[in-house]
């Protein structure tokens, strides 16, 4: 299986002493999940940044095999790659509608149109509220409405960040569900931020551990099903609130 993605050497600052990620090395294959984890503050929101083009960083970059590192985020979205930021900032006096087609806003009114039909069938808990502005939603719709507008932008690789912040574990749950479905339905490569793990091991097959901006420790979503390994890994790289 062929790399989507390759991030080689990744290092981001704010600043001139303020180092968020530091040599950052990890790929995502063609239609695979990978996952981000650790605590906040561990890096994993620039780490997505730097990929979608919105803060500048130093190393590689490389999408379907042409360097990206030099494009701007509208080039980078152009191309597949989009990028979903946590806490959902969608546009609370717009409706759910005009929020999709915000999100597609560089296609045709034709494929538009199709894409949100699309991305209302994925989403039915929101295709009821179409024209409800957005504000309106509960925290697990406006979340599904975040990520239902970075797929109107027709993407190869999803960035998707924390999209369990702030959510009851019930909406959580429902919200992973339709990330499940997407990634069923779809095969579409995913990227996944998240501290919450056992919520993660549902939909990936990969996972990176972060501390401090760097990668310390890999394993595969295989690996970690035995429940000893995967106390292992949360001992050694979460700490337990993480995990539940």
């Amino acid at each position: 299986m062929s790399d989507l993605l390759s991030v080689t050497g990744l290092s981001v600052f704010y600043g001139a002493n303020a180092q968020a990620a530091e040599d950052v090395t990890f790929t995502v294959p063609d239609g695979r999940v990978v996952a981000l984890l650790g605590a906040n503050g561990a890096g994993k929101t620039s780490i997505m940044k730097a990929v979608a083009g919105l803060i500048p960083a130093r190393g590689r970059i490389m999408f379907d095999g042409a360097d990206v590192t030099a494009l701007p985020a509208r080039e980078r979205v152009r191309r597949g790659i989009v990028y979903v930021p946590e806490g959902r900032e969608i546009v609370g006096q717009m409706t759910v509608r005009e929020n999709l087609t915000l999100g597609g806003y560089h296609l045709g009114t034709r494929e538009r149109k199709e894409r949100a039909a699309m991305v209302l069938d994925l989403f039915p808990e929101i295709a009821g509220k179409a024209d409800r502005q957005a504000w309106r939603l509960s925290g697990g719709e406006q979340q599904m409405l975040a990520i239902g507008r970075g797929l109107m932008a027709g993407p190869r690789l999803l960035l998707l960040d924390e999209p369990s912040l702030g959510l009851a574990p019930m909406l959580v749950r429902r919200v992973f569900d339709r990330l499940s479905a997407i990634r069923n339905e779809t095969g579409l490569s995913i990227v996944l931020v998240e501290q919450n793990l056992a919520m993660t091991m549902r939909i990936c097959d990969e996972l990176h551990f972060l501390r401090g901006g760097r990668l310390v420790g890999h394993r595969s979503a295989e690996a970690l099903r035995d429940s000893a390994a995967r106390q292992e890994a949360i001992d050694a790289y979460l700490g337990a609130a993480t995990a539940a």
